[in-house]
Formats: C-alpha cells, sequence, structure tokens
C-alpha cells in the first residue's frame, strides 16, 4: 500500500496547478492536443486500474502516448500530480440534495458519497489528506460536507469535528474493503473458501471450551455474514452507531 500524502508538493506551483491560473500554468502544452485534465483523466485511469503505485511519468506518458519529458511541461512530478489526481476525483463526487431532511440523513448522504468514491477510486483511501490538497474541488466538497451540519446549533468548530469523525469512520471502513478485495484477489479465494480450508484445520489445535465466548459468538458471526468481515454489514452497522454518537451532541444542541 502507497504512503503517499496530500499537499506533498511545491505549494505555489501546486496551488496554481490546482486552480488553473493561466498565469502560471498554460492552457495548452508543446503536445498538440492534450492538456493538463486529459493528464490528470489519463493518471486516474492508470490509479484505478493498477493502483497508485502504478502512476509514473513513464507509464503515463505510454498511455498519452507521448515522450516522459513532455509532461514535465505539464506537472512538475508525482506529488503535484497525485494532488490533482484527488481534486478531480472529489470535484467529479455527486452531491445529493438533501436540504430540508433531517441532519441524519444529511449525514448518511455525505458517508455514501465518500464511500462511492472510494469505491471507484481505491487509491484515494491510501492518501494521507491531514494536510489537503485545497484544490476547487476538495473547497467544493468540504462546502456541500458543511451544508448537511449547518443550522443545526453547532459552533464552526463543532461541525469541522463532527464531519471529520464521520469522514474517518467511512475511509476507515472503505480501507478495510480494499484489504479483502486485495487478499482474495492475491489468494485466489474468497472467505467462505477460505474458512472451508481453515477451519478444520483450526479444530483439530483449538480447544473450544477453553475459548467458550469466542468459539460462540466467532461462529454466529461467521454463521450470519458468511465470513469473519462482511463489509456492507459493517459499515451500515458502524454509521448507525456514528450516527448515535454524533446525536449525543447535535441532539442536545439548543
Amino acid at each position: 500500500m502507497s504512503s503517499a500524502r496530500s499537499s506533498a508538493g511545491d505549494p505555489a506551483r501546486t496551488l496554481a496547478l490546482l486552480w488553473r491560473d493561466h498565469t502560471v500554468v498554460p492552457r495548452r502544452g508543446p503536445s498538440r492536443g492534450l492538456s493538463l485534465d486529459a493528464v490528470v483523466a489519463a493518471a486516474i485511469e492508470i490509479a484505478d486500474k493498477d493502483g497508485l503505485d502504478a502512476v509514473t511519468m513513464r507509464q503515463l506518458a505510454r498511455k498519452l502516448d507521448v515522450a516522459a519529458m513532455t509532461l514535465y511541461t505539464y506537472v512538475p512530478g508525482k506529488a503535484e500530480l497525485l494532488d490533482l489526481m484527488l481534486d478531480a476525483a472529489y470535484a467529479a463526487m455527486p452531491r445529493s440534495a438533501t436540504a430540508g431532511q433531517p441532519w441524519q440523513k444529511r449525514l448518511i448522504a455525505v458517508a455514501d458519497e465518500n464511500r462511492a468514491m472510494y469505491r471507484a477510486h481505491p487509491w484515494a483511501n491510501t492518501v494521507s489528506t491531514i494536510r489537503p490538497p485545497l484544490g476547487p474541488g476538495q473547497m467544493a466538497k468540504y462546502e456541500h460536507e458543511l451544508s448537511a451540519l449547518d443550522n443545526l446549533g453547532l459552533t464552526d468548530i463543532e461541525m469541522d469535528d463532527c464531519l471529520t469523525y464521520l469522514l474517518t469512520f467511512v475511509q476507515a471502513c472503505a480501507r478495510a474493503e480494499t484489504s479483502v478485495r486485495d487478499i482474495q484477489r492475491e489468494s485466489g479465494m474468497n472467505d467462505e473458501q477460505w474458512w472451508a480450508a481453515a477451519g478444520p484445520l483450526l479444530s483439530r489445535v483449538m480447544d473450544e471450551k477453553k475459548y467458550p465466548l469466542a468459539t460462540r459468538v466467532g461462529t454466529a458471526a461467521g454463521t450470519a455474514h458468511g465470513s469473519a468481515h462482511n463489509a456492507d454489514h459493517a459499515y451500515q452497522f458502524g454509521l448507525q452507531r456514528v450516527l448515535d454518537a454524533l446525536s449525543v451532541l447535535i441532539d442536545k444542541t439548543p
């Protein structure tokens, strides 16, 4: 898994690229018909298919059928390119119209939108965004998501705290879901097949009487979900608990 982070490039150059400041960023580079948007879209396609580590200037140039050095006239390097990719993914997210709905439904919509984005772009949940990219896509996303918490009597800091709490949960679920897919692909087995092989071996070496709770609860959960981890169940169960936790703050606010 990549340990990439956003906002790792040159701040001035990155912000000029993100906001398409044409006093700094040319509308067209030397390659006829190629644009910064086309470069970013191609990089996202590579990352969606093969992961973020597959996005190299050489591979990107091959996909765009240009010389690798040509790309540097559009973007200085992978750090700046990553911010552009994230911001483009954020800009393309759906924005559900939830005005007038209960706050719980508004936050569920925000969570579902982010989960859909991570499913479409699994590489995005491997990137640390402690320092966000600060592009127009990021800002539109933040503005939209904060509106789900507006007019609830929360302070500005509480609004940001609640949103961070929700999105941290969604990203954790997305990472677990990506991990499940990666494990199944690498092992060539789904969870049911793996447990069919591992279960009988475990029963030979483990004394169930020594671990009565683990045996009982693990068997019940495995039977209910068909595996030790069910991504959809974990997301739906956890999301309701997040809303329960936030209600302690929101519902007591005058």
